[in-house]
Formats: structure tokens, C-alpha cells, sequence
């Protein structure tokens, strides 16, 4: 680990001006994610300004829905009784991830900033175009049995590793930023960036800039929601697929449908491919075998990840069935 100065911001323009003015500098948190690559050297910033202190830890119902600051913790948002009864699909997508001793310490922003699990990003003996642009991509011909299927291009098939943002795809969030020039909210569905030439550069947050909270609209069949996660072991384990879904359903047809997808691709995946099948169909099996197969209509396997195809659609099919038999 390089060495690095440290300070503590108590408000959020302070803060954004302390990381603007320095090329490396960068905000911590929680540190879960930040301090693991720090120590392997992925990530090398010169100073780290501290944002615990800043006013963005609550939960609050508004007009429009539920604002969530940034710095709640993932453990705090989880047992929430307004995301537990309004979004379920939240609640449990936190609850699937890591251990209670990581969601006791990340937060929200964080977790929206989470880097790749994959190894050759996290081991810096091997080439990167996401740590290192134009170095290459070890995993399009090395072991990419955790790799995406979705949304890669031939510089890099990384996974996006949040179960919590797969959830935030589907309940249509908007992120609240702020920086050198001001605020701004952006869509959830708008924030990540295709990998294309530069997959390096994940979001559109521009230097300085810092994530003050997550926004849910009010939307009553949000209420009718699921997480459901496929991985090798049950416990501290990142997704192999995974499906965040609601469905509004009047009379067995579907009158709505939210389907994002998890573990399988280069971010958190809304798949309007598998909603536009739903929307208008009967709620029953044969109409989610149908979203799933259109869910998975461009994936592009590699060697050793091709068993993610049927596995994922299988994901969806289940996510969709619990959903459908909610009260």
C-alpha cells in the first residue's frame, strides 16, 4: 500500500472540493471495498477524504417515495420496516450479500461504487484493460467461469458484482450527486456505462463528485417484489445469477413488470426484453419461460461460463413464480 494523507470532511461541498483539487484523491466510507484493493495496490489514491461525518445516514419517506442517504449502512437499509414492506426486493437483495460484520460497515454509496470481483482486476501481475486501459484482458482466454454474459465487449467481460443494485435496477432509482458544478439526479438505468472501448471508466461520475443518496419512487406493486440469488455456497458468496422482479398482476394478467438481472453481466441488467414479454401476458409459467429466453437473447457465453445461460433463466422463471404467488 503507497503511502497517503487522510482527512475528515463535516460537510459534503468541503468534502467535494478537498477530492476535486487532487487528481488521486478519493472519498472512504466504509472502506470494505476500497481498503481490499488498496492493499493489493489495484487502487492507489494519495489522499482519502473521510464522509462518515456528513449528514446522509437516514431513511426518510417523502412525497415522491423514500430518499436513502448515502451513508446509510446496508445492514441499517435491509431491516428498515419501510424498505422491508414497500421493497422487498431491496431488504433481501442486502441480506444476500457478504456477511453482517461488511453490511454493518458499507454504505449505500459505496456499494453503488463496488468494484469487480474479478481476479485479474484484483491481481495486478496479470493484464487489465479496468485496471490498466489498452494492457489487454486476461479473462477473455484465461478461467471466466464467474465472467459476464451480458453487456461485455472484447476489452473486458468483468462482472458487476452488488446484489444490492441489481434490486435498485429494477425499482427505477435515481441517484442524487453532488459536485464541483452543482447537483443532479441521474436514473439508476443511466448511472453505469457500457464497457465499449474504455472499461475503466464504469460510471458517469465525473472527478469530485459524491453520491448523496439513493431515490425510490412511490409504486404500490413495488410492494410485490423478490431477490433471488444462485451461488456456489451459501453464505459470502457473490451471485452466479441472480433476478431482482415485481410484477402488478389484476386478474392473472400482468399489468406491469420490473426484471433486472445480477451475476451475468458488465452492471446491474434491466432486462426490458423479458418485461415487454410480460406486460399484457397471463401470469403463469409458460409466459415466464418466454421473458427468460428474451432475457438471454444476446448473451454471449464464454468457455467456461456457458452453463450461466440456462442457469440464469431458470433464476428468472423462479424469481417470477414466488413473485406471482404473493398475496
Amino acid at each position: 500500500m503507497e503511502l497517503f494523507t487522510y482527512v475528515r470532511a463535516d460537510e459534503a461541498a468541503g468534502a467535494v472540493k478537498q477530492v476535486s483539487a487532487e487528481a488521486r484523491a478519493d472519498y472512504v466510507a466504509g472502506g470494505t471495498t476500497l481498503l481490499d484493493l488498496m492493499k493489493l495496490n489495484v487502487l492507489e489514491p494519495t489522499r482519502l477524504v473521510d464522509i462518515n461525518h456528513l449528514p446522509l445516514a437516514r431513511v426518510e419517506e417523502t412525497e415522491k417515495g423514500v430518499r436513502i442517504g448515502a451513508l446509510v449502512r446496508n445492514s441499517d437499509l435491509a431491516y428498515h420496516a419501510v424498505i422491508r414492506k414497500r421493497y422487498p426486493v431491496l431488504s433481501e437483495a442486502l441480506l444476500s450479500g457478504a456477511t453482517p460484520q461488511i453490511r454493518n460497515m458499507a454504505t449505500v454509496g459505496g456499494n453503488l461504487l463496488q468494484r469487480t470481483r474479478c481476479t485479474y482486476f484484483r491481481d495486478t501481475a496479470w493484464p487489465c484493460n479496468k485496471r490498466k486501459p489498452g494492457s489487454g484482458c486476461s479473462a477473455l482466454d484465461g478461467y471466466n467461469r464467474s465472467h459476464a454474459l451480458l453487456g461485455t465487449s472484447e476489452k473486458c467481460i468483468a462482472t458487476h458484482p452488488s446484489d444490492m443494485c441489481v434490486a435498485l435496477a429494477a425499482l427505477d432509482a435515481v441517484i442524487r450527486i453532488q459536485g464541483p458544478k452543482g447537483e443532479r439526479g441521474v436514473p439508476f438505468n443511466e448511472f453505469y456505462l457500457p464497457y465499449g472501448d474504455d472499461p475503466a471508466r464504469e460510471n458517469m461520475l465525473e472527478h469530485g463528485e459524491l453520491i448523496t443518496a439513493v431515490e425510490l419512487p412511490n409504486t404500490p406493486f413495488f410492494a410485490r417484489s423478490h431477490y433471488l440469488k444462485v451461488r456456489d455456497r451459501a453464505a459470502f458468496e457473490f451471485a452466479l445469477t441472480s433476478t431482482a422482479a415485481a410484477l402488478e398482476i389484476k386478474d392473472g394478467t400482468i399489468r406491469a413488470a420490473r426484471v433486472a438481472l445480477g451475476g451475468v453481466a458488465t452492471k446491474p441488467w434491466r432486462s426490458t426484453e423479458a418485461e415487454k414479454i410480460l406486460v399484457g401476458a397471463k401470469a403463469e409459467k409458460a409466459t415466464f419461460i418466454a421473458a427468460s429466453k428474451a432475457a438471454l437473447r444476446g448473451a454471449k457465453p464464454q468457455k467456461f461460463n456457458a452453463f450461466k445461460v440456462e442457469l440464469c433463466r431458470r433464476t428468472i422463471v423462479r424469481a417470477l413464480t414466488v413473485v406471482a404467488d404473493m398475496a
